[in-house]
C-alpha cells in the first residue's frame, strides 16, 4: 500500500472518529508514514517535522501522537533507551507486532506473526481476563552483532 492510500485510510478514521486531518496533524502522520521502520520518538518525529512544516510546535506534534494513540492508528512503544517510540499499526492486526530488540546496536526488528495467540487464549480461560491486545519485545543480539562478536573472538 502506498503513502497516498495510507494516509486516506487515517484521514478516514480521524473523520470516523471526529477529527479533522488538519495540516499539522497530515506532516506528522507523513513523517510516520515515510520512515514506518524506524520507531522514531516524539522529539525524532517532531524535528522531521519541523523540516516539512517549521511553524509546527513540539506541543502539536505531541498531541498529534497522543490522539493517533488513542485511535490506534500507532502503538506507543518504549524501550531500553527511555524514549516513548511510535509505530504505525499494521492495517488489519489485530493485535500488535512483536519487536526483537538488540542490545548491541539497538536496531528493531519487527515480527509480523502474532506468536501469542496460544497463550492469549490459556489467559482467557485460566485467569477469566479478556485480553484486548498484547505487546512483547525480545531482547538479545542481531545476527549481525552476532557475527561481529564472533569475529573478535576469532580474531583474538
Amino acid at each position: 500500500m502506498n503513502i497516498e492510500s495510507m494516509l486516506n485510510k487515517i484521514r478516514k478514521q480521524l473523520h470516523e472518529a471526529s477529527y479533522k486531518l488538519t495540516p499539522q496533524r497530515e506532516a506528522t502522520v507523513l513523517v510516520l508514514l515515510e520512515n514506518e521502520k524506524d520507531h522514531l520518538s516524539a522529539e525524532e518525529i517532531y524535528m522531521l517535522v519541523k523540516q516539512k512544516s517549521p511553524e509546527i510546535g513540539l506541543a502539536t506534534v505531541y498531541r498529534t501522537l497522543e490522539m493517533l494513540t488513542d485511535l490506534k492508528v500507532v502503538d506507543k512503544l518504549s524501550f531500553n533507551d527511555g524514549l516513548a517510540r511510535y509505530d504505525l499499526r499494521k492495517e488489519g492486526a489485530k493485535h500488535f507486532h512483536h519487536h526483537l530488540l538488540c542490545l548491541e546496536c539497538g536496531s528493531i526488528e519487527e515480527v509480523e506473526e502474532d506468536l501469542l495467540l496460544d497463550v492469549e487464549e490459556i489467559v482467557e480461560q485460566r485467569y477469566l481476563f479478556l485480553v484486548k491486545d498484547h505487546r512483547l519485545t525480545f531482547h538479545g543480539v542481531c545476527n549481525a552483532c552476532q557475527q561481529k562478536l564472533k569475529n573478535n573472538q576469532n580474531a583474538q
